[in-house]
């Protein structure tokens, strides 16, 4: 038996395994220089991959061990036992969450609020994920970007420093479910290998034909593989989306078997026909040969590839926040089909050079040892695979939780928060939760008031404490005591409303001066009240007439009257209204003319006669500026009497004094009239 070849360790095998063919590749990375030492493809020899996703777990198994053990012979007998594999974009989810955090008072934010407000936004995300979900389908998120950042709701490119009431952010998520990695984990695993390396397609293709240094532009890149179009936007050194579309080479491949009555293999290699060759000859399912040119095959696909290269630009528009992306890198065999990327340029209105196909030009760092492989756009996945391996290794982690264990998926930057979520802990228990507010209404306006904020939670890492953003890793133990509810809001009714300014009324021409009252939901309230949900509270400028009668503590006269107009108990009296009232007796005195000195001379009140008691009443006819009105239903009538038959607007003030005569002379509200009286009333200016 030959002698093993010693090649530098770590050697790393990659296999891209996808919908049409499994790709397997060998090799070590020397400097900045990636050097394939073994390469090997197998085509599925039935439909075993639909769309990028394992359908026949023990064909796919079958395959890998084919590659793996044609592998091994290239390497003289050298057992290959880890293997590195990458998942289809077509098992990706994304969502966007909405980050919302609002401080008691204004604060300046620093890093810990950003890292804690994005992870709010991957919990929003992942809970928008699954209401669109309607499988028990469980997901890891594999990674989050933020699109963009907001202070007091307004759009601002970095937090960090500013004085802020609330910030948000919009937070771009990306989820692999966990029945893809069982079924990649499976198909390796029963065909004697390992895994020690898991990335996303459209990483590893991003690994090879987008360079660090390129991302800052904002690219787009596609790879267009057999089942499905994986899509990566980099901008600002990141990347910022992933995509797929279940619309790749096999629609072609499927337009081509209806076109020309051929089977599925048949039709593949019309579709991969030179474009130079003059024509090339097939046998229909009937056994009839035909000729074709590779112009005809084109034109008959013309109408497939221009709805694949539209549904491809209109899903980076979209990754890319609605507008076009600076440039297109395109690999993977779908896109090598004869003028895809002219369309696709077309469709997101760049330039022609500006889409291009990425294949010997982005591997001038890859060195291929293996006789018979030239680099091709189709290289591009298999080798960035395999670089994927130095970037992040075993990409699944288990780590325990409150004496759980939880798998997560590695993407280098794990921390608490991650682990937290992954064990099933809502946002709720582990940031403060704030008690319920208080909604009221103060005078027609909403109110709240904010209930206070409980306690966070109490992290151990590995018996230490620990923050939400701490980093963890494989084998850590993590204990949480979920965070507490703060106080539901409370306020008394002296607390929200002005009890302290006084309201006054000009009564029997003398000044009193009355604390407001409060009324909730109806009903008079004193400032010890405490305020309940949904109260509609009014701070009232008034008072009933029955209400400054008990503030004063006398009971009501038996003549009251405001601003000249007869009042009753529920008559409102605003602020400076006149207020004068008369009782029964001064009413008799008043209309027989007993004077002060009379009174007195009399004793008391009980040496006045008492008040005639007359069945029948008279009518009274007056003058009121020059109007004639007639007065009935009473014996004797006063001048306040006039205002029952005659309109004078005595609530708005007017003038700066209100004149009242009879006869020339002035009268007060309750001087008695007579038969034929001329009466003036007016504002004076």
């Amino acid at each position: 038996m030959a002698a093993l070849t010693k090649y530098p360790e770590p050697l790393v095998f990659g296999l891209d395994i996808g919908t049409r063919s499994i790709v397997g590749t060998v090799g070590y990375r020397e400097g900045s220089q990636f050097n394939i030492v073994a390469q090997c493809t197998k085509f599925h020899d039935t439909r075993a991959m639909l769309d990028g996703q394992i359908h026949d777990i023990n064909k796919v198994w079958e395959d890998i061990l084919y590659v793996k053990e044609n592998l091994e012979q290239q390497l003289s007998g050298r057992k290959l036992k880890e293997v590195c594999v990458a998942a289809a974009g077509r098992v990706l989810k994304t969502a966007v969450g909405k980050g919302y955090y609002e401080f008691q008072e204004d604060t300046v934010v620093n890093q810990e609020y950003i890292h804690s407000l994005e992870l709010i936004g991957v919990e929003k995300a992942h809970e928008d994920m699954m209401r669109k979900n309607d499988t028990d389908v469980k997901f890891f998120c594999v990674g989050y970007t933020v699109i963009k950042y907001y202070l007091n709701d307004y759009e601002i490119g970095n937090l960090e420093g500013h004085k802020a009431r609330n910030i948000s952010a919009d937070v771009l998520a990306t989820f692999l479910p966990e029945e893809v990695v069982d079924g990649l984990y499976a198909a390796v695993s029963i065909a004697g290998l390992e895994i020690a390396n898991m990335t996303l397609e459209p990483i590893a293709a991003i690994q090879v034909a987008i360079p660090e240094n390129y991302r800052l532009l904002n690219i787009a890149l596609v790879d267009v593989g057999a089942g499905t179009s994986d899509i990566c936007i980099t901008k600002d050194g990141s990347i910022i989306g992933y995509g797929m579309l279940p619309k790749a080479g096999d629609e072609i491949t499927d337009a081509l078997v209806q076109e020309y009555l051929v089977d599925f293999a048949t039709a593949e290699k019309i579709k991969m026909i030179n474009p130079k060759r003059k024509t090339m000859t097939y046998k229909d399912v009937m056994g009839i040969s035909h000729k074709i040119t590779p112009q005809e095959i084109y034109e008959k696909v013309d109408s497939v590839l221009e709805d694949i290269a539209k549904q491809v630009a209109d899903k980076m528009i979209e990754l890319n926040g609605g507008k076009p992306v600076s440039a297109v890198f395109v690999v993977g065999g779908g896109g090598k089909i004869p003028g895809f990327t002219e369309k696709l340029a077309d469709y997101l209105d760049l330039p022609q050079e500006r889409v291009a196909l990425r294949g010997e030009e982005v591997l001038g760092s890859t060195n291929i040892l293996v006789e018979g492989i030239k680099k091709d756009p189709l290289l591009v996945t298999p080798i960035g695979i395999c670089l994927n391996f130095y970037e992040q290794k075993n990409n699944f982690v288990f780590l325990y939780v409150n004496n759980e264990r939880v798998k997560l998926y590695n993407n280098d930057k794990l921390t608490v928060f991650d682990a937290a979520l992954a064990f099933g802990l809502s946002n709720d228990a582990i940031f403060p939760k704030r008690g319920a507010d208080l909604n009221y209404t103060l005078n027609n306006k909403p109110k709240f008031i904010r209930g206070s904020t409980g306690e966070a939670a109490v992290i151990l890492l590995n018996d230490k404490e620990a923050g939400l953003n701490h980093p963890v890793q494989a084998g850590d133990h993590i204990l949480i005591t979920e965070s507490t509810m703060g106080e539901n809001a409370r306020a008394l009714l002296g607390e929200i409303a002005d009890f302290t300014s006084m309201i006054s009324f000009e009564v029997n021409d003398k000044t009193v001066s009355c604390p407001r009252y409060a009324s909730v939901n109806g009903k008079l309230e004193s400032e010890f009240y405490e305020i309940h949900e949904g109260d509609h509270v009014e701070m009232l400028n008034y008072y009933t007439l029955s209400q400054l009668m008990r503030f004063m503590d006398i009971e009501t006269p038996h003549e009251v009257f405001i601003n000249g107009a007869r009042a009753n108990a529920d008559t409102k009296i605003y602020e400076n209204f006149k207020v004068a009232w008369i009782d029964q007796e001064e009413i008799y005195k008043a209309q027989h003319f007993v004077t002060k000195e009379e009174t007195e001379e009399s004793g008391s009140l009980e040496d006045i006669p008492d008040i005639p008691d007359h069945s029948d009443t008279v009518d009274m006819k007056v003058m009121v500026n020059g109007t004639g009105i007639t007065l009935t239903g009473k014996k004797e009538y006063v001048f306040v009497d006039i205002f029952d038959k005659y309109e004078f607007d005595r609530k708005h003030v007017g003038g700066t004094e209100l004149i009242q005569k009879i006869d020339g002379k002035e009268a007060e509200h309750f001087s008695p009239l007579h038969q034929g009286a001329n009466i003036e009333i007016y504002w004076k200016e």
